[in-house]
């Protein structure tokens, strides 16, 4: 009997172990809408980093690091999947399309609604919760989440593709030195990289996300620095004036010391040395039932 016990346990552990991935995987199983190619820039990915069993919580959040849609930044991808690990939530860092390989709006919304859809498709196999799925991101991946919080659809049931079967709207946000304005306080090269040299106006206010919140939009953490010289604090708080306005809850925080670009504050995984908002961000993702 305890044979048959072993057995049986080793064989959950071994299935479970190969229904989560741990390496990167393409988002769409050929071309993604609208590539330009078949190198790796032009393959959406998502990379799991999934929290330890005995600490999960089944909550997750696709992660869209920063680099003013020209490249991506590693501390603002793996390092805030680590954090989030270290909270129990499993996280995906996504490798989206950049203006610096030649594509535009819609493509990176495209990649990151897809990488939402993809993990609310498979959160059943994955062990995790579809209805606690956050995105995150920083300055032009904060674009990109706020973009994710503010343009999403139901999903289309009558479709071939059972991931996009599914919605796309993800249960929070997490903005971090965001860029979200396309207006005057946007940030300049993030603004050409996604909608070119000269975009037009209605294209403009589609992506000043600003403009585009409802009381649909979901729950969001802002933070951002007073000394940010790269991206206008404006920019978090015309958002957070948006949500208010439309009667969405949110955390705001503005910290005088930190500037642009500081991650967690530190590139050691010591949470003793975490900028303030790691702590701030736990407390609001406990409320939001997403740790416990």
């Amino acid at each position: 009997m305890k044979t048959i016990l072993l057995l049986a346990t080793l064989t959950l552990v071994s299935f479970t172990a190969l229904s989560q991935p741990k390496d990167p995987f393409p988002l769409w199983p050929g071309d993604a809408p609208g590539a330009l190619g078949k190198t790796d820039r032009d393959i959406p990915t998502l990379t799991p980093f999934w929290a330890d069993p005995d600490k999960a919580t089944g909550a997750s959040v696709v992660i869209c690091p920063g680099g003013g849609y020209g490249g991506l930044a590693s501390h603002e991808g793996k390092d805030y999947a680590l954090y989030l690990n270290h909270h129990g939530i499993a996280g995906f860092v996504l490798k989206y399309r950049l203006g610096s390989a030649g594509y535009r709006h819609p493509a990176m919304m495209n990649d990151v609604n897809r990488a939402i859809r993809y993990v609310r498709a498979k959160a059943t196999d994955w062990k995790l919760d579809p209805k606690r799925i956050g995105v995150m991101g920083s300055s032009a991946g904060g674009h990109l989440a706020s973009t994710a919080v503010t343009h999403y659809d139901a999903g289309k049931p009558d479709v071939e593709d059972p991931i996009e079967r599914v919605s796309s709207r993800p249960d929070l946000g997490i903005l971090c030195y965001a860029v979200i304005s396309m207006g005057p306080n946007t940030h300049g090269g993030s603004k050409n990289n996604l909608l070119g040299k000269e975009p037009s106006e209605e294209l403009v206010k589609l992506l000043s996300n600003e403009l585009q919140v409802t009381k649909e939009t979901p729950p969001c953490f802002l933070w951002h620095t007073w000394e940010d010289k790269g991206v206008k604090v404006e920019n978090s708080l015309e958002f957070a004036a948006a949500l208010q306005r439309a009667g969405v809850p949110f955390d705001l925080h503005v910290y005088q010391k930190g500037g642009h670009g500081i991650g967690l504050g530190t590139r050691e995984l010591d949470p003793a040395k975490w900028h303030p908002w790691s702590r701030d961000l736990a407390y609001w993702l406990k409320a939001q039932g997403f740790t416990k």
